[in-house]
């Protein structure tokens, strides 16, 4: 049983841009209730079903599989709550750990979020100069609560 330990953060400025290329990203969710989520995701030619547990701190349980993405992209126009979450995803290594910035689109346009992995909810990070403020703590900026109430509402 995999854990998902991570910290979320306001993304500032453009330092991070032209640093990795971008992937898209086009996931919905079939499952948004607190005590669990079932997403579908969509990335090029591959796909994933994912469920997630309620998150404790910074942890939560998470279980991901590949599915076909024929499939994943009927579930996704089909089955999953909308609207449906488009970004832009850039990957950037630093100081031993990946980032993952999210550029979000769509009903969620203007909101960029950087999320990083970790081994263990107490190590110490180095922030990047373009992290702006924490919000690990704020449930409005979990993927799954940008379906009912997206950023442009706020």
């Amino acid at each position: 049983m995999a854990k998902e330990i991570e910290r979320k953060f306001l993304v500032r400025g453009n330092g991070w841009r032209g640093m990795v290329p971008a992937k898209h990203y086009c996931q919905g969710y079939l499952s948004t209730i607190k005590e669990r989520t079932v997403r579908v995701r969509c990335c090029g030619n591959e796909a994933w079903l994912t469920i997630k547990s309620t998150t404790q701190g910074i942890t939560r349980t998470e279980f991901e599989y590949p599915i076909p993405p024929d499939e994943a992209r009927y579930m996704i126009q089909h089955l999953a709550e909308q609207p449906i979450i488009e970004k832009y995803r850039y990957c950037i290594p630093l100081n031993g750990l990946v980032w993952e910035i999210d550029e979000f689109l769509g009903a969620n346009q203007g909101l960029i979020v950087a999320e990083v992995e970790l081994n263990h909810a107490q190590d110490e990070i180095i922030l990047p100069e373009w992290i702006g403020e924490e919000v690990s703590d704020d449930p409005r900026y979990y993927n799954s609560n940008l379906v009912s109430k997206p950023f442009s509402q706020w």
